[in-house]
């Protein structure tokens, strides 16, 4: 079995040369055995195909997905030391280039302690997306704890028309829509001026911290009050923190993954598969906080009814020439936005099992080549809410990311102290 790698997977993986890996730690209590854990990998990569794909280039030199039955996913175990070890862990994952072709997409970090152990899923960002990662894990934990669970089987997304339906996708019309629109692309990112080398990056950072349970409750409360999302109060607060700590330095802009599981019902949630869509939001400084937030709000529900996953990817498809030129735009093109900010939202994973609890999931972390690294990943696990905030000193240095995290927890506990008045 093998597919040609979409437009947006092409991107992601780039020439292998650099990597572009997402992180995925968690926190088991209970002891575990490698046999089972080497189980628990093979019957997903029975379910999921994809995950013991490598990466195979045709005579173009266009890299496709091609199922080996060889490709077994790598563990790395090492002793736990402290219990923060999943951080440093989860840097030095940052950079290890996958060996994709011959091995797969994913690899499996075991940091063993006596009674409770931290596990990583390390994903190449071309994959998969956070969802499926999630997925992932959960049947992951099925199969650790019972090696006999079910978790069913996946139809495997062999391309483009496994997504389109076949009236957009073989409509003369759309199809010229899309062939249009690509190529008017193509050619404004042609001739858009860019930097002759790379922002240096420098050193890159994690920075991890969560609410507790009854902050992550009152947080919902007040979303709730004032009827907007828990995502919209986010990205005001973020934006806001960004304003005070940058100053004339801030872009107003924060650019927020939409999952494309909501528009495209053909991608189940257990598939693997890393395409999204993205919308930008900012803050009119003419009005205050609250004002804000309904404006945000709103904003946010205009931009996200107006995308459209199927066009957008034909779009993408039509436009694989202009790849490399895309890509040299997103690395040395001028920053326009202060931060990417992705909320997971609830992690729908049981924490308890019979032979072990699941204490803790922390947010992923993700970081890649293509340009400003400042990502902000938020997640919900057993009612507390988790974030994970991660850059570079070359975008954004780590002293200011300290203080806009602070500045954010602070406008955020300040607009709770407001509902409780």
């Amino acid at each position: 079995m093998k597919r040609r790698l979409l437009f947006g997977e092409r991107m992601l993986l780039g020439d292998g040369t650099e990597p572009f890996n997402t992180v995925i730690p968690f926190r088991l209590k209970g002891t575990f055995i490698l046999k089972d854990i080497q189980y628990a990998f093979e019957k997903l990569q029975e379910k999921h195909p994809w995950l013991k794909a490598v990466i195979k280039y045709d005579e173009k030199n266009v890299p496709w997905f091609e199922v080996s039955e060889k490709a077994k996913i790598p563990i790395r175990i090492l002793a736990q030391k402290g219990e923060n070890d999943w951080l440093e862990e989860s840097k030095k994952e940052w950079y290890k280039l996958f060996n994709y072709k011959e091995q797969p997409l994913m690899r499996f970090v075991w940091i063993k302690g006596e009674e409770t152990s931290e596990m990583m899923f390390v994903f190449h960002h071309c994959l998969c997306d956070g969802g499926s990662a999630m997925a992932v894990l959960e049947e992951f934990l099925k199969l650790l704890d019972n090696p006999k669970s079910d978790i069913g089987t996946e139809n495997p997304i062999r391309g483009i028309h496994d997504v389109v339906p076949g009236e957009i996708l073989n409509s003369r019309g759309q199809k010229f829509k899309a062939k249009m629109i690509g190529r008017l692309a193509a050619t404004a990112i042609k001739y858009i001026p860019v930097n002759k080398k790379n922002t240096d990056r420098q050193s890159d950072y994690l920075i991890n911290w969560r609410f507790d349970k009854e902050t992550s409750k009152e947080l919902i409360s007040y979303c709730k009050s004032q009827k907007v999302t828990v995502n919209t109060l986010l990205c005001a607060a973020l934006l806001e923190a960004f304003q005070k700590i940058r100053k004339e330095k801030a872009f107003n802009k924060v650019s927020c993954p939409v999952d494309i599981r909501r528009f495209a019902h053909q991608i189940k949630t257990d598939h693997i598969f890393a395409f999204g869509l993205m919308i930008v939001v900012s803050l009119n400084k003419k009005f205050g906080f609250e004002e804000n937030l309904k404006l945000m709000q709103a904003a946010v529900e205009k931009k996200t009814s107006k995308l459209n996953p199927y066009i957008t990817m034909m779009v993408m498809e039509s436009a694989h020439d202009a790849l490399t030129n895309f890509t040299k735009l997103l690395k040395n093109g001028k920053s326009s936005n202060d931060c990417m900010f992705s909320n997971l939202g609830r992690i729908p994973i049981a924490s308890e099992y019979k032979e072990f609890t699941l204490e803790n999931v922390f947010s992923p972390s993700v970081i890649g080549p293509l340009g400003n690294t400042t990502t902000m990943v938020t997640s919900t696990f057993r009612g507390e809410m988790d974030f994970a905030f991660m850059g570079s000193e070359g975008y954004l240095k780590q002293s200011e990311a300290l203080a806009i995290r602070d500045e954010m927890v602070n406008i955020v506990t300040q607009q709770l102290k407001s509902l409780a008045v």
